[in-house]
């Protein structure tokens, strides 16, 4: 039986039936293969075979996708190929793909009678590939006329464009060049920045030369750039060469590294050691979203404290592909699963006439969303939907630990933090109460915190062995005794101890929605989690930052401004000088002489 070719198997409902068996044979003619955790060890055990490992959802792949379906012909072609072809849907097999040490997509592996061979790592050009496998190659013996194969072996034409009536397949567009080719650091200035976005994301580091934890980074971040070659852009700006540009992108602090995709940019506040930055450059290069089934539904929330899932209509591509962008800066967490399931529709009651839903499902729970975005919120907005994957994004409650402290605290959409500290002794009564108070905060705030501009809430706990002594500097939160709760604006650097009726903060519903809503309704009065030198420190910080972009922004206008202070405070103090003169001596015509003669 002849297998099913790269055209045909390109629609969404092929990706969700390609686990069929192959049995490996000696047929010549070769096909593209979509190979299954079920039948990949047997069929790759004969022969030779070089396997892509790819994503539906991956942009280099789909760029990719047009150059393999030529090697694939320009073998296919051939009587006696000697190497077999075929695939890896990682989207459908990740286990798969991760037990044969798949770091990135496309990844093309060599393999003889079922061992591995090579990785293929050059360019991913037809005449690159064509060579690389002819070399590796090993014809049965079957042959053809001269002729006919000479024609064939030299055939470089693409295949022909596929009919109306194959579906193209849901996708994200692809950049239009290879991402990190050379593997090095690329150094941006005013006049690059925008036209090396414009390529594809892109992680860039913004320093100073001065700046000694810059020193410091600068050999991990070449090391990042050769381990990331073909996968993501790593590039460096240089802020006291290019001070405007660096103000432009209101940059802190040095060094300051910042994500670029799809027109939109966030800050990288995890660690700095090569291993971090490793994994953070992994997820953000090749974030991917999975179709999934109702029966599935179920399983697959076991393991996953929050999920989202798209239902969409089979033929509306646009909001697959906006919402792999939009959700390209969570880096896979939480993870987005895609249905067209009519049953999925009716369980979420899914009106009839909306083309799409998102659904927030939290706490393993599948069958009551959390929230639900619909594209009538995302009419007059054009960022809505990345706002709303922000804002739910973290479980009813959560510990704040290491791992995600930056993410809650730090997080774009600047939520409030409820903090309850917890003794290890009362951790488990205390998360009760607290996902209890959570659930019982979103239901009775439900959409209208999103719709109505709200600030979002995120509950958490920290362990006071570990936390104590930060929270006594930062919130003056005993480390020992009963559990006391604050609420943190940690963006603003305050926080609040006193709910509604102006007594503390207890671990009840009451007490805790009296004071958010306190807070919303600008009612609440804050305190502030820095003493008064810190605060005059960050004044004084702020004020010469502003001062410096000043000048880069406006070099001539501040010369102006500052020769003008300069000569208004130089005449004030003649002046001054002068009164004071006068005042000694009102008429020095008549001053009593000191001379005798």
């Amino acid at each position: 039986m002849r297998i099913l070719s790269l055209t045909r198997w390109r629609s969404p409902l092929s990706f969700l039936v390609a686990a069929f068996a192959i049995q490996a044979t000696s047929a010549p003619v070769v096909a593209t293969n979509v190979l299954t955790p079920g039948n990949f060890e047997e069929t790759i055990a004969n022969g030779v075979w070089f396997i892509e490992y790819f994503s539906p959802y991956c942009p280099h792949c789909r760029h990719f996708a047009p150059t393999w379906t030529r090697v694939a012909d320009h073998f296919e072609k051939q009587a006696d190929p000697g190497i077999h072809l075929a695939q890896v849907n990682c989207a459908l097999n990740g286990d798969l793909c991760s037990e044969k040490g798949v770091s990135g997509y496309p990844q093309m592996n060599l393999y003889r009678n079922g061992e591995f061979v090579d990785k293929f790592v050059k360019n991913r050009e037809f005449d690159l590939l064509v060579n690389y496998l002819a070399k590796h190659a090993e014809p049965t013996g079957v042959t053809i006329s001269n002729t006919v194969a000479e024609e064939e072996v030299v055939s470089t034409a693409p295949p022909p464009e596929p009919t109306n009536t194959v579906e193209e397949p849901l996708h994200v567009p692809a950049p239009n060049v290879d991402p990190n080719p050379t593997g090095q650091v690329v150094k941006l200035t005013t006049e690059t920045f925008d036209s090396f976005l414009s390529e594809g994301p892109a992680f860039v580091k913004f320093f100073a030369p001065w700046c000694g934890h810059c020193k410091k980074l600068a050999p991990t971040w070449s090391q990042l750039a050769r381990h990331m070659q073909h996968k993501l852009n790593i590039a460096e700006v240089n802020c006291d060469d290019q001070k405007p540009l660096c103000s432009s992108q209101g940059i802190p602090g040095y060094p300051t590294l910042l994500y670029y995709a799809h027109g939109a940019k966030t800050e990288y506040t995890g660690g700095r050691k090569y291993d971090q930055l490793v994994t953070f450059s992994e997820h953000a290069s090749h974030p991917t979203m999975q179709t999934i089934e109702a029966s599935q539904l179920d399983e697959v929330s076991r393991d996953i404290p929050v999920m989202y899932l798209l239902l969409h209509t089979p033929t509306d591509k646009n909001i697959v592909d906006h919402m792999a962008k939009e959700s390209q800066l969570l880096f896979g967490s939480p993870p987005v699963y895609l249905s067209s399931s009519p049953e999925l529709f009716k369980q979420y009651n899914i009106p009839s006439d909306a083309p799409y839903a998102v659904l927030a499902l939290k706490d393993h729970d599948v069958h009551q969303p959390t929230s639900t975005f619909y594209p009538s919120l995302s009419q007059s907005d054009k960022d809505a939907l990345r706002r709303w994957l922000f804002a739910n994004r973290f479980p009813t409650s959560l510990e704040l630990s290491r791992e995600v402290f930056q993410d809650v605290m730090n997080a774009p959409h600047q939520p409030l933090v409820v903090i309850v500290s917890t003794p290890p002794s009362a951790r488990d009564s205390v998360t009760e109460k607290l996902n209890d108070i959570g659930k019982k905060w979103r239901l009775k705030t439900n959409q209208s915190q999103y719709e109505s501009g709200r600030r979002d809430v995120v509950f958490t706990w920290m362990d006071t062995d570990q936390w104590g002594k930060w929270m006594k500097n930062m919130y003056g939160i005993k480390a020992v005794g009963e559990p006391e709760v604050v609420v943190a604006d940690h963006g603003r650097l305050l926080y609040y101890n006193k709910d509604g009726s102006e007594q503390p903060i207890k671990l009840n519903f009451v007490s805790v929605s009296s004071t958010l809503e306190a807070i919303l309704q600008g009612n609440a009065r804050p305190k502030h989690s820095q003493n008064i030198f810190e605060r005059a420190v960050q004044l004084l910080n702020w004020s010469v930052s502003q001062l410096g972009q000043s000048i880069a922004t406006h070099p001539y206008l501040t010369v102006l401004l500052v020769l003008g202070f300069l000569t208004s405070a130089f005449a004030a103090i003649m002046k001054l000088l002068r009164d004071d003169l006068q005042e000694s001596h009102p008429d020095k015509r008549y001053a009593k002489s000191s001379r005798i003669d």
